[in-house]
């Protein structure tokens, strides 16, 4: 695939195939973004000399560009987020309007759109989530569900996996448990990590599913007894780990989590920040496991991250500990007006044009089996798995020992083989998202099929970056053969 992502200026006038003329090539507003950018602006999750962040000068639908007009395809949704694309027209109006009528008022008062937001998302949450508590994004949305659960139970230990993410703020960064809990991790915070069920890199030595679920619940089970039972408030779970790469449970994981929970007074905490709102084909990731946590945690595909709004869904049970009770906690934009008017919009826009049903159907169609293609031909994926517009290419270094393709937490030189993977799609127009080992496949819930492939012939082309650091790679530059391990991946616990 040769990309015409990036187009060469022509004398006269430039033509930029597929960008809108008010986003032509802009030389002198891009060195004044990127001098301000430099100057000013302190980024996330950055050794701030070490990065040169691009700057964006427009977005529309699956596409944004830049000022030296490269259009890239959004298969990262930016943070997985925009689960509408950019710039959607009806949730654009809507902030518009809303910011015409009223901009902001206090949590402390009965607003039309706050309450209306609310009754829509309570309408699509399993059971009986039929109160939200709003707040500014998913980390703090988990900051408040744990602080929830320990009011209602009485009680200060939180469970949580080791694969997972749900946050940088206090509480939520204690719970992660990925890397970049470490360098805040207090150790202090009175949580319990577990290993969650993972079968092509299993803690369990498991062959199937099922033993795998057999054994992770085990293993949970004996965890909570070890830990005290009377002293754990919570075990949060993100329905379908995300960041630490899209790990589908097996049947009956969360039924037996719920049951653990439900035997022992344990509040269950479902974290639906990145699965929720279409990502999964579906409103909810839970609705695929037919289970109702008592807390959800909810963001960015709730309005797309237009305007910053999270918030947690809560169970009739643990509301009622409210009652008669003052909730120990606030925020000053819970619930702020613009934002709730942008999600009010973006639930509407999502059921009347079909866009949960269109990231199903591409999920479905397109990207499972144009994705389990890719695995076909290329050595350096060892596994696909996903649902919806919410996939994940597990890459390696060898199929048999499944040893990842750069080390755990890989930095500097010894990432260099992803590094240049995410080169190489940029190249071809296509803005990955990368996490450690693995490339995800997240483009917005209105993809298009046209669109979709696009993306995989991007990653198809790109993957032979990844193939060249595979043993199978090795051996064709050494002149042993071709570069392909052909057949589905023998088993290896290299973790």
């Amino acid at each position: 695939m040769t990309s015409n992502n990036t187009l060469p200026a022509q004398p006269g006038r430039p033509v930029r195939t597929g960008l809108p003329d008010r986003h032509l090539p802009a030389p002198a507003a891009k060195a004044a973004v990127q001098a301000a950018d430099r100057a000013h602006v302190f980024h996330s999750w950055s050794a701030q000399g070490l990065i040169d962040p691009l700057p964006v000068a427009g977005a529309e639908g699956s596409y944004f560009w830049d000022y030296d007009g490269n259009r890239f395809l959004d298969f990262s949704s930016q943070l997985v987020n925009t689960n509408i694309g950019h710039q959607h027209p009806k949730v654009v109006a809507a902030i518009q309007e809303q910011a015409a009528r009223m901009c902001t008022l206090a949590p402390g008062f009965a607003v039309d759109v706050r309450a209306e937001a609310a009754r829509l998302i309570a309408g699509r949450t399993p059971g009986d989530l039929d109160k939200v508590f709003f707040t500014n994004g998913g980390a703090e949305a988990v900051e408040h569900a744990v602080r929830m659960a320990r009011v209602h139970t009485g009680r200060p230990k939180v469970m949580s996996a080791y694969r997972s993410y749900h946050g940088a703020t206090a509480a939520a960064i204690n719970l992660t448990g990925d890397p970049r809990r470490w360098a805040s991790d207090t150790a202090s915070a009175g949580v319990v990590r577990f290993w969650g069920p993972h079968l092509y890199r299993s803690h369990f030595h498991a062959a199937t599913e099922a033993e795998e679920c057999e054994r992770a619940l085990a293993h949970l089970e004996e965890t909570v007894l070890f830990e005290g039972p009377q002293s754990v408030a919570a075990i949060v779970l993100e329905t379908i780990v995300g960041t630490a790469g899209v790990l589908v449970p097996p049947p009956g994981y969360l039924a037996g989590v719920r049951d653990i929970c439900d035997r022992h007074g344990i509040v269950f905490v479902l974290d639906e920040v990145m699965s929720g709102f279409g990502r999964t084909g579906t409103w909810f990731a839970a609705d695929l496991f037919d289970v109702t946590p008592d807390l959800l945690t909810f963001a960015k595909g709730v309005n797309s991250g237009y305007v910053p709004l999270g918030g947690v869904a809560i169970s009739a049970a643990v509301a009622a500990t409210f009652d008669r009770r003052p909730y120990p906690g606030g925020l000053t934009y819970s619930g702020h007006p613009l934002a709730c008017a942008s999600a009010v919009a973006t639930i509407n826009a999502m059921a009347e044009e079909g866009i949960v049903e269109n990231a199903a159907r591409i999920g479905e169609t397109v990207l499972g089996p144009g994705l389990r293609a890719l695995a076909e031909r290329h050595p350096s994926v060892g596994e696909v798995r996903g649902t919806g517009v919410f996939w994940a290419l597990d890459l390696v270094r060898d199929r048999e020992t499944r040893e990842p393709l750069v080390p755990y937490n890989a930095t500097g030189a010894d990432n260099q083989p992803m590094a240049d993977f995410a080169a190489a799609c940029k190249r071809q127009g296509l803005w990955p998202f990368v996490n450690m080992n693995r490339t995800h496949a997240v483009p917005p819930c209105t993809v298009t099929e046209a669109e979709a492939k696009e993306g995989l012939a991007a990653l198809d082309e790109a993957l032979h970056v990844a193939d060249a650091h595979t043993a199978a790679g090795a051996r064709t530059a050494a002149g042993g053969g071709a570069a392909s391990d052909g057949g589905a991946p023998a088993a290896g616990r290299v973790l």
